[in-house]
């Protein structure tokens, strides 16, 4: 396997939905292997290697308390786990909340973490992103950190800190495709509360199933998730 993935950017250039209207039955090899193809056409899904280690810059400590407890909600649901300290990072997964992708500069060392920092800032400022994800990885290429930057703009301002920490942790508890989530969110709203997609669910805990690699860059990777969604029911 020859994965070249020192460093992978996911960004959303805007997102404004966050909840679908409905869900479906689970999805089937054709509909995973979409949700792991980028739009270069690269197959590629990958979980995380380590104990996770998040620690979130920019809230309130209740808001603060939601995003972790979503955290925790996730990383339950895919069997995983997390920690107080990574022994080799501290912290593997950095949450920063801004009204403004200047603020990213100010960050202090943020540009020893973050290639070429200044003409990203530029990138999203120009682009109106009010999303970025940037993946980290181990020597076999699965996931051993993750940046994750969240502008509140107008759209986000008006989204449940719930709905926004559940999404997240969603988005960035597997490597997805850049456009996994573009046409129908990952979230749905039952009866009025808005609940992580079963489809969505069953997939990343199939992903997470110990039996299968944590690295995978052949299409033929949605046959084995598919089955093991199916052996659980």
């Amino acid at each position: 396997m020859q994965l070249p993935l020192t460093q992978r950017e996911v960004a959303l250039e805007h997102t404004g939905g966050y909840v679908a209207p409905e869900f479906g039955d689970d999805m089937d090899a054709r509909e995973i292997e979409t949700l792991f193809t980028r739009a270069d056409g690269q197959f590629l899904c990958a979980r995380w290697s380590r104990a996770i280690v998040p620690v979130v810059f920019g809230v309130d400590d209740a808001t603060l308390a939601i995003v972790k407890g979503a955290f925790e909600a996730i990383v339950t649901l895919a069997g995983h786990k997390m920690a107080e300290t990574d022994p080799e990072l501290g912290a593997n997964l950095m949450m920063f909340f801004l009204r403004d992708w200047d603020e990213l500069l100010d960050v202090p060392n943020l540009d020893r973490l973050i290639d070429g920092l200044s003409p990203l800032v530029a990138r999203l400022q120009a682009a109106e992103a009010n999303q970025y994800r940037v993946f980290r990885f181990d020597c076999e290429n699965a996931i051993r950190a993750a940046f994750v930057f969240v502008r509140i703009d107008d759209d986000l301002a008006q989204v449940p800190a719930e709905t926004l920490a559940l999404s997240q942790a969603v988005q960035v508890i597997l490597l997805w495709s850049d456009t996994a989530f573009t046409d129908r969110p990952a979230l749905a709203r039952v009866q009025g509360a808005t609940i992580l997609r079963p489809d969505i669910s069953a997939l990343i805990r199939a992903a997470y199933d110990p039996v299968l690699p944590p690295v995978a860059d052949d299409p033929a990777h949605a046959l084995r998730l598919a089955a093991r969604i199916a052996s659980v029911h």
